[in-house]
């Protein structure tokens, strides 16, 4: 039986903000609840290494269909207790174009066990949310998810072109991967296969279906116009959404620097609406009103993001949700769209709160380095050789490695300040610790509604009902 398509999308936002817990209440209040797939891997190691002190994650690994591989991750990173106090997390492998089988296998167990556990215990309907600039570990996050019986598959930040086939062919047990673009050279392919990693171990897949993150009609288009890169539907992404915005056409800056869009941004929802797809509207549309905006326009419903990421479930820390919400009593909480934050070149939503990277302070005692990588661009050397390179890394580092010393300026690691967001900060040899960064979207209207409502926070069931009242 086909269930119907959601209307109500809650956005897979930052690195584990959309938690499994978050997910799995917003799917069984019947909406599409969507985990991010950001950085799985590293959050896994690192909450094992925590002690996992509610057994959620060693319930979910013994579901894994290859025990042996489960097992695995467990010795290298379960740490019964957790870590003792200002202990440093172990490494976990970064992200390469090279296949390798402790890699691969850590990053297919970790996408499993968010998605099976945000599918225990109902028959509602489960996403996952892949950024495209990521894209040497697709492959294996994907197979991950397929073995967890995932229902969506979401992605932006890009043109992802190539999932649509990926899904297909793994969901068939064939090799699956992407043309991973490179710098100066020829893209490389990485593939994951799933018989050949799992063995007899592998069970029947599912396809999920995939929707396209696309903030322009043309992409929309492109993407639609042939069967292998042809979407399921799309989320059509405005600027106002947090996280990563698509560039504007134009170069122009406000007065305080943040990218100025204008009519050549919006999307043309007539001409989507052609394509024969369903769509959803995001960036803005966290409210009553704008969903019944988006239902008279054609579309299927909204994908939200903020209202859920303040809710109880989400991954966001206690202390950083009761900030954000002080902040939006009061009326002084200010959300910027930062042109130089991210390391992959995109606006990124930054929400100015104190302790956090995008206090300057803060930003400039933090040392520069890349030691996670899943943003790092690869390249290739006058010698032919891969390299790796980062605009966030040292600065004589990412030169020495061909990059242009203009893209360093104001670069924030990400993947260690999201990962301190949802409290898996680490700390160093030296007794740093990684400080977070916050993002929300710029419409705060519904949050600051939503605040005054429930002023000691709200779950992810009341953000429901605040968008589709009785």
């Amino acid at each position: 039986m086909t269930r119907p398509l959601p209307r109500i999308i809650q956005g897979g936002m930052g690195v584990g903000v959309s938690s499994w817990q978050l997910a799995r209440a917003v799917a069984q209040a019947g909406h599409l609840g969507v985990v991010s797939g950001t950085a799985l891997d590293v959050s896994l190691a690192r909450r094992l290494q925590d002690g996992d002190p509610t057994g959620d994650l060693r319930r979910a690994l013994h579901a894994f269909p290859d025990l042996a591989m489960a097992q695995r991750v467990l010795d290298r990173y379960f740490r019964p207790g957790g870590r003792p106090p200002g202990t440093p997390y172990r490494p976990v492998p970064r992200p390469a174009v090279q296949s390798r089988t402790a890699a691969d296998e850590l990053t297919v167990v970790a996408n499993f066990v968010e998605v099976w556990l945000a599918r225990e215990g109902h028959d509602g309907t489960v996403g996952i949310n892949y950024l495209e600039k990521i894209q040497v570990a697709t492959p294996a996050a994907a197979l991950g998810a397929l073995l967890a019986g995932v229902d969506y598959v979401l992605m932006g930040a890009g043109i992802p072109r190539q999932i649509p086939r990926m899904l297909t062919d793994l969901a068939a047990g064939r090799p699956g991967g992407v043309d991973v673009e490179v710098d100066g050279g020829d893209p490389v392919r990485v593939e994951i296969d799933p018989r050949g990693l799992l063995a007899e171990h592998l069970p029947a897949l599912s396809r999920p279906h995939f929707l396209a993150i696309v903030s322009a009609t043309v992409l929309a288009s492109y993407l639609a116009r042939e069967e292998s890169t042809r979407p399921d539907g799309f989320v059509i992404e405005g600027h106002r959404a947090g996280g990563h915005n698509a560039p504007p056409r134009t170069k122009d800056t406000s007065d305080d620097g943040e990218p100025v869009y204008g009519p050549r941004d919006e999307v043309d929802l007539g001409k989507v609406a052609t394509l024969g797809l369903p769509f959803w509207l995001a960036g803005g549309y966290g409210s009553p009103t704008r969903l019944a905006e988006a239902l008279a326009a054609g579309a299927t419903g909204v994908q939200v993001g903020s209202l859920f990421a303040l809710a109880e479930e989400s991954g966001l820390r206690p202390d950083l949700k009761e900030s954000l919400r002080r902040r939006l009593s009061s009326g002084h909480l200010d959300v910027r769209t930062r042109a130089d934050a991210s390391p992959t070149g995109f606006p990124f939503k930054v929400a100015a709160v104190p302790g956090t990277v995008a206090d300057p302070e803060v930003h400039a005692t933090r040392p520069r380095l890349c030691d996670l990588g899943y943003l790092r661009t690869p390249f290739r050397t006058a010698d032919g050789h891969l390299g790796y390179r980062c605009a966030a890394e040292p600065v004589d580092v990412f030169v020495r490695k061909g990059g242009d010393p203009t893209a360093t300026t104001g670069r924030v690691c990400l993947c260690n300040a999201l990962l301190a967001t949802v409290g898996l900060a680490q700390t160093r040899p030296d007794g740093f610790t990684e400080p977070p960064l916050l993002t929300l979207g710029s419409d705060l209207d519904s949050l600051e509604t939503l605040a005054a409502r429930h002023p000691e926070g709200w779950t992810a069931t009341q953000a429901l009902r605040f968008l589709e009242p009785a």
